[in-house]
């Protein structure tokens, strides 16, 4: 295909506005892939994503279009997320297309991840084309839709807004024809040394790295010896070939062209998406700009069940090629082993990591409670130092500051539940910064603690709004707080695993309800086991975990005093031994703390 006949774009968009719908209609307007049995969002194959009924990793399509013009197009797709836990994703498809369709649903308007994937295709000086879909919806707010539009980008008002359904194509035609007109061709030169950027990869049993990849200059051929410019890894491209949306092989990957090449690396260490490959005899002498590394924002442990270390390791680096927003490090539990302490997005992104381990790589992990970072000064050093695990604080007598990350927060909702989310934020311990109108919607501005909104808000904003109102948060700054630790006890032996930060006005109440919790999901013994919450030293709350049996000597049985006495002695040597054993905590034990609010 000639480079000036190639097209590289993206769709994006705010979750369910009809994303995979659309590149579902554009595949089989281009007679691409073959819909059998009504299948639909053929993109989202994963369990995950079709579990919960979103995308999750970027996935590529070829498209071959014949235009209005008398020409045949090759339309490049790479589908992206909508979630916001998924950014980074996003972020790594752009860098590879030329043109973006940013969808607005008609029924909802613009949301938060529509301004958020419109600022990161500004950001990348993408051509951007505004389509709104759903409008035979008899719910359709098409005006209020495009008056939305033109105050987000004024340049749109020079521009026909495309009215679409994307389920039963209408004007779909009219969006080919604007991403053929509209969108440049690439601009790569064929006869520079090859430079192909790795824009995503995953882990095939038998190949090894399945490197995703656009060609920006030169030409790679199948089995060429290459290289990894940042790694300075060789290999031989043992296939090389596009996405129709299965692998299909070619001879040749020209400039401007989306593919794979199967490199035959058996170590997924060794290959780093964002990094730039080239021939081994004629190397290019500057790599493609990366990626900027994504910022976790949520942390919690990962421990394997039933399994070696050894293969949660191995799962968790094949993971990683196609998720390289995850941030892991090796560590040791005294009560659940080794594992790793990881960095993840948010927690719908932790939600699934944990099922991908489970779905793709048949492990069985425990998740600890996540929590997010903090920053802290002793009275021995006045600088600064930052930690995400809690246990990680030291003790309250030698802490001199704690500062805890603060966002700034934009909550736009319909004027009826205006008193309602400001009650919730208030609760979360959210300051207003201000309050104005925004055409029929109510703009709330707020700064907000992380800790506060990173692991169930959301869910509690869309439910008090009916789904109506919408946020953007966004990291500010961090700022001194009044932090304690919540330890936590079991059979008197302190368990790292279950060590909470927490504002002390909630400290209290939320130790309680750990405690509480724990009481119903600790696995029993033949005795009582109690369970005490610590804070500053001091024990704030305390349940005994039942024993499996009943305690025979003060079962109220008319016993001889000399054998109670003596079972008595029994029972509280065998608690003094079992208090110095490890604690094994189920994942029931994690799960039923998260629903604590």
């Amino acid at each position: 295909m000639k480079q000036n006949l190639i097209r590289n774009f993206s769709i994006v968009a705010h979750i369910d506005h009809g994303k995979s719908t659309l590149a579902d209609q554009i595949m089989k307007m281009t007679d691409t892939y073959d819909f059998r049995n009504h299948q639909e969002q053929v993109l989202d194959d994963m369990k995950v994503e079709q579990d919960h009924g979103v995308t999750v990793r970027s996935k590529t399509v070829r498209n071959i279009y014949h235009a209005k013009d008398g020409n045949q197009y090759e339309l490049n797709l790479i589908d992206t997320p909508g979630h916001v836990d998924f950014h980074y994703e996003v972020e790594k498809s752009l860098s590879a297309s030329d043109g973006v369709i940013l969808l607005v649903d008609a029924t909802k308007g613009v949301q938060a991840q529509t301004v958020a994937n419109y600022r990161i295709a500004k950001d990348n000086n993408l051509v951007i084309i505004p389509v709104i879909n759903k409008v035979d919806n008899q719910n359709a707010q098409v005006d209020m839709c495009e008056q939305q539009l033109y105050e987000l980008d004024e340049s749109f008002l020079e521009k026909d807004i495309i009215h679409i359904s994307a389920k039963n194509g209408y004007h779909v035609d009219e969006v080919l024809e604007a991403i053929v007109k509209e969108i440049p061709s690439p601009n790569g030169d064929v006869k520079q040394p090859l430079k192909a950027l790795v824009f995503d990869s995953h882990y095939d049993a038998y190949q090894g790295v399945v490197a995703y990849v656009r060609i920006i200059d030169g030409q790679v051929n199948t089995n060429d010896k290459l290289v990894f410019m940042n790694q300075n890894v060789r290999f031989e491209g043992n296939q090389i070939g596009i996405f129709n949306p299965q692998l299909v092989p070619q001879d040749q990957l020209n400039p401007g062209d989306i593919g794979y090449i199967i490199t035959g690396i058996k170590d997924p260490s060794e290959v780093r998406v964002g990094d730039t490959i080239t021939k081994s005899a004629n190397r290019a002498q500057e790599a493609v700009a990366g990626y900027q590394p994504a910022s976790a924002v949520v942390f919690a442990g990962i421990y394997p069940k039933d399994a070696d270390f050894k293969d949660l390791s191995s799962a968790m680096a094949k993971l990683k090629l196609n998720d390289s927003s995850i941030e892991m490090v090796e560590h040791v539990s005294e009560s659940l082993g080794m594992g790793y302490r990881c960095g993840f997005l948010g927690m719908f992104h932790l939600q699934i990591v944990r099922e991908r381990l489970v779905n793709d790589f048949g492990m069985e992990v425990i998740v600890t409670a996540p929590n997010v970072n903090y920053r802290y000064t002793t009275t021995k050093d006045d600088n600064f130092k930052t930690m995400n695990n809690p246990s990680d604080l030291p003790d309250f007598a030698d802490l001199k500051v704690v500062e805890e990350p603060i966002n700034q927060m934009i909550i736009e909702t319909p004027s009826d539940s205006v008193n309602d989310i400001m009650a919730l934020v208030t609760k979360h311990r959210g300051v207003l910064l201000n309050m104005d109108n925004h055409n029929q919607m109510v703009r709330l501005t707020y700064h907000v603690p992380l800790a506060e909104i990173a692991f169930n808000f959301f869910n509690q904003l869309k439910s008090i709004s009916h789904g109506f109102a919408t946020y953007d948060s966004s990291f500010d700054s961090y700022q001194p707080s009044d932090i304690v630790k919540i330890t936590i006890d079991v059979n008197y032996a302190p368990v790292e695993e279950l060590t909470f930060l927490a504002h002390r006005q909630n400290a209290f109440d939320l130790a309680q309800e750990i405690v509480h919790q724990l009481k119903y999901v600790i696995p029993r013994r033949l005795y009582p086991m109690p369970v005490q919450g610590y804070i500053e030293g001091r024990v704030v709350a305390r349940v005994d975990v039942p024993p499996l049996r009943k305690n025979a000597a003060v079962s109220g049985d008319a016993k001889s005093v000399s054998k109670k006495q003596a079972l008595l002695r029994r029972q509280s040597l065998n608690k003094r031994k079992s208090a110095a054993d490890a604690v094994q905590l189920p994942q029931s034990v994690f799960d039923a703390i998260l629903n604590i609010e």
